[in-house]
């Protein structure tokens, strides 16, 4: 069978590639090694997570705020199968949503681990042993990451877990230890916080979600405190041991921390290890295409997304880049555009960052950081989501959203948001960079009131001459 597109892995960026393939006009095939589509994102990552993001916080404000709404409970459970369960129906109703589109749309769809045998055919290893070999004019790579791990914390998938273990877990613990507060860490360590855990942070950083502006990752830190947890920064571990009932965790001190001993010891039920992902590219062959990877299973693409052989593509996590399940749709409707002659664009210091913890964290274009690093003169405009009327109404009042603008020309170059709804409220501030938008453009917009998103007017009009009308 001949293609015009073949398509190795059917997460976000595999499928909505093969959907704007078919749009058009392309032959399409996708294959996935797994029983159900949708990749890492639908069916161990953003969508279980989230489902159980919201169920845990529904638990911590019916346990801590409804009261102060006038909403009195008794005797109130966490009911962990339930909320499994539920997170389990999201997606597998999700994951029939993406079947039913590739039917839709006409993409044929194989359930197998997909190889090369030459720069043009894929063979198929199905489940029933069986093996097919479909050609293609045309092949994308879209098959995603998985977690990583070191030599001193050896994943066992009982006591010591990824976070696809930490979807599924049976018990609420006890004690979970999570090495990495990055965004996976903080999102699945505030959900069992919330339930009732003792959460302890172990970041070989100095902040949580370390990769993004300074600000929000202490904003963060407030908040999730709040829940109980602790934080061991600056610190590396140097042992992980599943010693039956128990995890016992060895981790370093920073030296010149007063007279206390330079190494600590942390036992816990569980040790969730979220210390990054690594590109997912074992078993491709891709020797046989001529194609390589580096250390970390990554493929090196250029401009178009094109490997070194023209007609071979790669997108999301297995090329440069932050892993992001939008950028990877980005980046598989940019690759189908190519394929037939248009002139897609996508503006990567653009793609928004957002952690899912409650309140949720958003970020898009430069940092503080950043800024200073490239000598780029700017200003700063930031408002508290505690001087929001809306906030007060619903109790959100955590967070602030900051914006940081050319100093000459007002233009905005970053934006970053801790507070209620920052997952939604970020697109306004890529919609306006997009436009290349300055803070008095978004100033003087109007925004409805009373709403979240006028906390990003208050802080651009803070930037403007620092004209904040509410603080």
């Amino acid at each position: 069978m001949e293609y015009d597109v073949i398509i190795i892995g059917s997460g976000p960026g595999g499928y909505t590639g093969a959907i704007r393939c078919a749009q058009l006009g392309l032959k399409t095939a996708i294959i996935e090694k797994y029983a159900t589509l949708g990749g890492t994102c639908l069916n161990v990552g953003c969508i279980p997570s989230k489902a159980l993001l919201d169920s845990s916080e529904h638990f911590y404000n019916a346990a801590h705020t409804f009261a102060e709404h006038g909403i009195k409970l008794t005797d109130l459970q966490v009911d962990l199968d339930q909320m499994i369960k539920r997170k389990q129906e999201v997606v597998d109703v999700t994951t029939k949503g993406i079947s039913f589109l590739m039917k839709k749309n006409k993409i044929d769809t194989f359930y197998g681990v997909g190889s090369f045998v030459d720069p043009h055919s894929i063979k198929i290893a199905k489940s029933d042993g069986s093996e097919e070999t479909i050609k293609g004019k045309n092949i994308v790579i879209a098959t995603g990451s998985k977690p990583m791990s070191f030599p001193s914390m050896p994943i066992d998938k009982k006591r010591v877990i990824t976070s696809t273990e930490a979807l599924k877990l049976q018990e609420i613990p006890k004690h979970l230890v999570v090495i990495g507060a990055g965004v996976i860490g903080a999102e699945l360590g505030s959900v069992y916080a919330r339930l009732g855990s003792k959460v302890s942070f172990v970041e070989f950083a100095d902040s949580m979600i370390p990769t993004m502006d300074k600000t929000l990752g202490k904003e963060l830190q407030k908040v999730v405190k709040k829940l109980g947890a602790d934080f061991y920064f600056s610190h590396k571990v140097t042992k992980v041991e599943n010693t039956g009932d128990e995890v016992v965790v060895s981790i370093d001190k920073p030296k010149g921390r007063g007279d206390e001993p330079e190494q600590i010891t942390l036992t816990a039920d569980y040790c969730l290890v979220s210390v990054g992902r690594r590109a997912y590219t074992d078993g491709l062959n891709l020797e046989a295409a001529g194609l390589t990877a580096d250390d970390r299973g990554r493929i090196d693409v250029d401009n178009h997304l094109r490997t070194s052989v023209p007609h071979i593509y790669a997108l999301g996590d297995v090329i440069r880049g932050a892993m992001l399940a939008h950028k990877a749709e980005e980046e598989g409707t940019f690759i189908a555009e190519t394929i037939v002659g248009q002139k897609p664009h996508i503006h990567y210091k653009l793609i928004p960052g957002v952690v899912y913890t409650w309140p949720e964290v958003a970020s898009v274009g430069y940092t503080e950081e950043e800024v200073k690093q490239e000598n780029i003169p700017y200003k700063v405009g930031s408002f508290p989501f505690k001087a929001l009327g809306r906030a007060r109404a619903s109790m959100d009042i955590d967070g602030l959203v900051k914006v940081l603008a050319h100093k000459e020309t007002d233009e905005i170059l970053g934006v970053h948001m801790i507070g209620a709804r920052a997952a939604d409220m970020i697109a306004e501030a890529v919609t306006a960079m997009e436009f290349r938008a300055s803070a008095e453009d978004v100033s003087r917009m109007s925004h409805a009131h009373p709403t979240y998103t006028e906390a990003f007017k208050e802080a651009c009009l803070a930037a403007t001459d620092n004209r904040a009308i509410n603080m």
